[in-house]
């Protein structure tokens, strides 16, 4: 696998991971000012979502290096199969 692929790899992991971290702890103002949406959650904690993203990401990438690495999975060989 080479650099530019291993990179597309884990960018694509990190914003599926984001995206299912994003709505976990949001919870909702109680009672929201003039102006201000109804679901804003009170305190989004991004930074703290953004850690826990990348660190997942960072260890299903490396499973899937070494997956890839072992030729576990070989994608080309069954292309050629079927």
């Amino acid at each position: 696998m080479g650099w530019a692929t291993g990179i597309t790899v884990y960018l694509v992991i990190w914003w599926t991971i984001l995206f299912a971290v994003l709505p976990l702890g949001v919870k909702r103002v109680e009672n929201p000012g003039r102006g201000q949406d109804h679901g804003a959650p009170e305190r989004p904690e991004i930074l703290k979502k953004v850690v826990i993203t990348s660190l997942v990401a960072g260890v299903l990438w490396i499973g899937f290096y070494f997956v890839h690495q072992a030729d576990i999975f070989n994608f080309r060989h069954w292309a050629e199969t079927y």
